[in-house]
């Protein structure tokens, strides 16, 4: 289980049918992303919806903002 999934379900209360739930999609979608990224199209939801930074779920696509010295 990726480390960024597990944040997202821990978030959510625990199991991946409370974040499918939250998310209003299906508990196998969301079981699917276990090994995996989380969905590019999922990212802003889930930071609007359980505010984990995007940049934690996906800094591949969303580079924390470097704070200026």
């Amino acid at each position: 289980m990726s480390p960024e999934f597990k944040r997202c379900v821990e978030a959510a209360g625990g199991t991946q049918k409370q974040l499918a739930e939250k998310l209003g999609i299906t508990e196998q979608a969301v079981g699917k992303w276990k090994d995996k990224k989380i969905p590019v199209m999922r990212v802003i939801q889930i930071e609007d919806s359980l505010g984990i930074d995007r940049s934690s779920l996906r800094p591949d696509i969303y580079p924390p903002v470097k704070k200026a010295a």
